[in-house]
């Protein structure tokens, strides 16, 4: 556990402090995209995140290499290598995006290839656990295909809930610490040396989401763009492709008898070997989500638009930052609560503490729907938002002069608008270059 904590702090401490640099770099080159009509930041703002979360991953990397419990690692297995190859292919094509706006089936074929890399050097899926049936040993080209798939899910739902200021890095931090502790559990509780691999990606991923988040909360001075979702998603894939494809169920030997009845038997320590994709749960549902709602509108899948799940909790009357805390809670609730169950899935507390959270996280998402309001005499001990309003004064009208003085004339709502300026330092984009100084969105060439 200390390699694998140093491991950590390594690529946070390499990942943060190359993060002002990049943002600095980001800005002279003119990676800062003009506003589009689905974002909810008010300035241009800095991306290439990614270069500062991949070095990150270079360092921790290196430095696993170099201790002596986790060398072995990279002995026995060539999956670090496989997973280093595809995510510079997959930031590459993301740093490019990032600068020059690929088109969407671009980037696609990009993950494919991204994803094929991996497979090619033996990071791939060899078989299932299936509940009643037992293990299930797949073809290559079934391999081949379900390990491609997983990861482009994987890659495109982190890309999708990368919408608000440090969402998609601390959701992905909150499913790498629960796969962690996983992955962790079987390789040193049950010396499995095939689920070490697995255990050293999630806590790089852990680190990189960490030195990045400083830079990354709302408002965020720097945005990791698809370079750095992209990125995450892919490692986050290859940690869950690790665990699934490469540690025998029948290793565990938790049961005796058959090998099905072994593993219905251990069914909830399987959960999230047969379902990794219950750790970014969140993210799925929103992919999922918006496919539907934009094939149903006739729209492509590719589409951007304003409907996503964080969208809808701004829409509801959250703030940025509750709609991110309440987006956390959820992942967290979700990931933790499933590697809870997978250890003691015979405690009814693990599913009462689940179902009393679950109460909490609706009451937490209806909160601005039913906003009390305190009593006259409570007002001074609760915040503002829950005191009532006060009664509008009627004002008296001035007299009349018999001589009125001209006053210039006022610009018209519209114009008034146009020149509302906005406060230094929203968005941390104020540093080099030029800045939009006007809250009007069809300045940074939005559509009206």
């Amino acid at each position: 556990m200390r390699d694998y904590l140093l491991t950590l702090c390594v690529t946070a401490a390499v990942t943060y402090l190359l993060t002002g640099p990049v943002r600095k770099f980001a800005i002279a080159t003119g990676a800062m995209p003009e506003i589009r009509a689905r974002d909810v930041h008010r300035e241009p703002t800095p991306r290439l995140g990614g270069i500062a979360m991949f070095f990150g991953l270079c360092a921790g990397l290196l430095v696993a290499d170099h201790l002596q419990n986790l060398n072995s690692v990279f002995e026995l297995s060539n999956e670090p290598r496989a997973l280093l190859s595809g995510a510079a292919l997959i930031w590459l094509i993301g740093v490019l995006d990032d600068k020059f706006e690929l088109d969407a089936l671009i980037k696609l074929g990009a993950q494919m290839i991204s994803a094929g890399v991996m497979v090619i050097q033996g990071l791939t899926i060899l078989w299932l656990p299936i509940p009643g049936v037992g293990t299930v040993a797949l073809t290559r080209g079934q391999g081949t295909l379900l390990t491609v798939a997983l990861v482009v899910l994987t890659i495109n739902a982190v890309n999708f809930v990368d919408g608000l200021d440090g969402l998609a890095a601390g959701m992905v931090c909150i499913a790498a610490a629960a796969f962690f502790l996983y992955a962790y559990r079987l390789w040193y509780g049950y010396t499995i040396e095939a689920a070490a691999p697995a255990t050293l990606f999630a806590a790089i991923l852990m680190g990189m989401c960490l030195g990045f988040l400083p830079h990354n909360m709302h408002p965020a001075r720097i945005f990791m763009g698809d370079s750095g979702s992209m990125l995450i998603g892919l490692i986050l894939a290859a940690s869950a492709i690790s665990i699934t494809g490469q540690v025998d169920p029948d290793i565990l030997r938790l049961f005796e008898g058959s090998t099905r009845e072994a593993t219905h038997a251990a069914l909830p320590v399987f959960i999230p070997l047969v379902l990794p994709l219950t750790i970014i749960a969140i993210p799925m549902a929103d992919l999922f989500l918006a496919i539907v709602r934009r094939t149903w509108n006739g729209q492509s899948p590719f589409a951007a638009d304003r409907g996503h799940l964080h969208h809808r909790l701004l829409e509801v009357g959250h703030s940025h930052s509750r709609a991110v805390l309440i987006m956390y809670f959820w992942s967290a609730l979700i990931a933790f609560g499933t590697l809870a169950y997978s250890v003691h899935s015979t405690s009814m507390w693990i599913v009462l503490g689940v179902v009393l959270l679950s109460a909490v996280g609706l009451i937490l998402l209806l909160l601005p729907r039913f906003t009390p309001r305190a009593p006259r005499w409570a007002e001074s001990f609760v915040p503002p938002r829950y005191r009532r309003r006060p009664v509008p004064r009627m004002e008296a009208v001035p007299p009349v002069s018999a001589h009125p003085v001209e006053e210039p004339a006022e610009p018209s709502s519209a114009a008034a608008s146009d020149r509302v300026p906005v406060p230094a330092g929203v968005n941390g984009a104020t540093a080099i270059g030029n800045r939009s100084r006007f809250t009007d969105r069809r300045k940074a060439g939005t559509p009206s």
